[in-house]
């Protein structure tokens, strides 16, 4: 992982505060990043805007992340957006909306097949693309949609915020200082509950991941890319190279999966596993991330998803050691916000002359290299996984639960 050029929160060193203004020796006005969104769903509306506007409102005179123009095929879902933004705009449709508006970023929150011509797009036009993840519902999408921002020369990147949350950073930092010893494996649990007729908030709701055109797979391919990325993260860059899935069919009568375990190896010899699953009830225990070394075990809870919080707690190998721990770790600040903080950083150093790969330290044909793992261990698993659903009675009374992966 190229980290040149990086400071410890992942934001470029280069000028990213002012975006290389000459000030003549006055204070410098903070620079601006000029959003844009195509996609107004959920995830859009519930967690990115108000990780953009957190981001805005503790940028401490860094790069200032602002709301300029939103998009969406429904035009009314675009309008809902813009409104809570007073200076913000809704636009007939991403063509429209770069031309009129010329935003410096775009957030990709469509469903998953319309990634690639929304990102496009977007990076023809120079903006900077920040995409949701998967990159794309099948391989060859995925390919030409990284193929098309290398050409374009923009700054792309997959929306991987897990990376930003505030416990994984005090996992990365733990495992580099050496705190686990030698790093063997890496665990992790991801579970929700997606009915078919699920919906964000009650209402009536198109659940376009339950549909395989659209969304390309079901709860592996939405839940897993966030892990199989968090692996390489928390390791200082040792991806995982191998993997292989088994997939289930056991509980909503959909097309897709609605489970699967993948194991995994990465390039250094950590073994990985991770449990994905659309049928576990929410009032479970469903979130949990494990870094188990030769010298302890890092065990986080309730973090793998939009929000902040959650917990972290230390167990050592020694046996006068095996009371857990907890670590701190700031339990305020959402991923989202950190993100968009500091991919705002990233598009300022990039205007500012830096190049793109010292702005930004993971490279999206890396994001592409663990998107083609994860579709090739689940074509694989695909051939054999049985297919008919038991038929399990919902959990009484089932909530909506705004959970990672649905957007």
């Amino acid at each position: 992982m190229n980290t040149d050029g990086v400071n410890p929160d992942g934001a470029s060193t280069d000028e990213a505060d002012t975006g290389g203004a000459d000030t003549g020796g006055q204070a410098a006005v903070p620079a601006e990043c000029r959003w844009a969104v195509t996609g107004c769903g959920w995830v859009a509306r519930d967690h990115f805007l108000p990780g953009l506007l957190e981001a805005a409102a503790g940028s401490a005179g860094g790069v200032v992340p602002r709301l300029v123009a939103v998009t969406d095929l429904d035009p009314a879902a675009a309008s809902l957006l813009a409104a809570r933004v007073p200076e913000a705009r809704s636009a007939a449709g991403l063509v429209d909306l770069l031309s009129a508006y010329r935003p410096d970023a775009v957030y990709v929150a469509t469903p998953n097949h319309a990634h690639r011509a929304a990102v496009e797009t977007a990076a023809a036009s120079g903006a900077a693309v920040l995409c949701e993840k998967p990159l794309a519902a099948d391989l060859a999408e995925a390919e030409r949609l990284v193929t098309a921002c290398g050409r374009s020369g923009t700054l792309a990147a997959t929306a991987y915020d897990q990376r930003f949350h505030p416990a994984h950073r005090a996992v990365r930092d733990a495992v580099a200082a050496g705190a686990l010893g030698t790093v063997t494996a890496v665990r992790i649990t991801y579970g929700c509950w997606l009915p078919p007729t699920w919906s964000p908030d009650g209402r009536p709701y198109d659940n376009w991941r339950a549909d395989p055109a659209r969304a390309g797979g079901g709860a592996a391919l939405d839940l897993a890319p966030h892990g199989l990325d968090l692996v390489g993260v928390l390791l200082g860059g040792d991806d995982v190279a191998d993997l292989t899935a088994l997939v289930q069919h056991r509980v909503h009568p959909y097309p897709v999966d609605d489970g699967a375990v993948l194991a995994g190896r990465t390039g250094g010899g950590v073994l990985t596993t991770l449990h994905l699953a659309y049928n576990t009830p929410d009032a479970l225990p469903r979130r949990r991330l494990e870094v188990v070394g030769t010298g302890g075990q890092l065990t986080a809870v309730d973090t793998l998803g939009q929000d902040a919080g959650g917990t972290l707690w230390l167990t050592g190998a020694r046996t006068a050691d095996r009371a857990p721990v907890p670590v701190p770790f700031d339990t305020g600040t959402s991923p989202f916000a950190a993100q968009v903080r500091e991919f705002s950083a990233a598009v300022a150093a990039v205007r500012a002359g830096t190049p793109v790969e010292r702005a930004w330290p993971w490279p999206l044909r890396r994001d592409l290299a663990l998107h083609r793992l994860l579709l090739e261990a689940l074509s694989r698993a695909g051939a054999t996984a049985p297919r008919d659903p038991v038929q399990v009675p919902a959990p009484d009374p089932v909530r909506p639960v705004l959970e990672e992966g649905r957007r």
